[in-house]
C-alpha cells in the first residue's frame, strides 16, 4: 500500500508537501504514511482515493486495476 501512495504521488509530479496540504496534514505526517511507519486512516485513504480517482482496493494493493467503480 505504502509504495503505491508513492508512485501515484510521483506519477502525477507532486511532492510529500503538496499532498500533505491537499490533505490538510504537515508533510512530516504524510511521509509516514509513505513509509508505513503509521498506518493511514480510512478518511485519509478516501481523500487520496478522489484525489487519485483511483479506488482503495488499488491504493491497499487489493487490485493491480486502479479504475475507480461508482
Amino acid at each position: 500500500m505504502f509504495n503505491r501512495i508513492r508512485d501515484l504521488r510521483e506519477d502525477n509530479d507532486l511532492n510529500q508537501t503538496q499532498i500533505a496540504k491537499i490533505l490538510g496534514m504537515s508533510q512530516t505526517g504524510y511521509s509516514k504514511y509513505e513509509t508505513g511507519e503509521n498506518d493511514i486512516p480510512t478518511a485519509i485513504l478516501i481523500k487520496l482515493a478522489r484525489f487519485y480517482n483511483t479506488s482503495i482496493d488499488y491504493l491497499l494493493g487489493e487490485t493491480d486495476n486502479p479504475k475507480r467503480y461508482k
